[in-house]
């Protein structure tokens, strides 16, 4: 059954000031995993990381929902079909608290700047994403190797350390 926002429960172990939820498509090119990754817009953010497309719930909204909403909000790829829960990571600078989903990318997928917030929105090959994306996203990467590995017939990869 999917979880609302509510503070105090999706495992919370202490409040958090800004809860998000976004998705991590993911898709099989040449052999290589490559993940949807976007980039924060605006001049202040030119050297920001990347990060995967997300945004906080609406009130009483499932994270599903919300995950599923921020990235056609942010890259106009609607995201069909079941999405695999990665968990969160909690941002060592801030009380940020980001949810993420896996989702396999839809077919022929060319996503876009759909929103101000955002400049670039790519697919970027796995090893690249690790180099880009924002630090405390990282593990998100990890998880879903480790869920393809099995796909890949890979071992599955080391925990990113920060």
């Amino acid at each position: 059954m999917p979880s609302r926002v509510l503070h105090g429960q999706q495992g919370m172990p202490e409040p958090r000031a800004k809860l998000s939820a976004g998705t991590l498509l993911y898709r099989f090119l040449a052999g290589t995993v490559e993940v949807l990754l976007v980039h924060p817009a605006g001049n202040y953010n030119r050297r920001a990381p990347w990060g995967i497309p997300k945004g906080a719930p609406d009130p009483d909204e499932v994270l599903e929902e919300t995950a599923r909403r921020e990235t056609l909000e942010e890259t106009g790829l609607h995201v069909a079909g079941p999405l695999v829960d990665l968990g969160h990571v909690d941002y060592t600078r801030s009380k940020k608290r980001v949810h993420a989903f896996a989702a396999p990318a839809p077919e022929g997928a060319l996503p876009r700047c759909a929103s101000w917030e955002v400049d670039k929105a790519e697919f970027i090959e796995i090893t690249r994403a690790r180099r880009i994306i924002h630090p405390d996203q990282a593990a998100l990467l990890d998880r879903l190797q480790r869920h393809l590995a099995p796909e890949l017939g890979e071992v599955q990869p080391e925990k990113t350390t920060a």
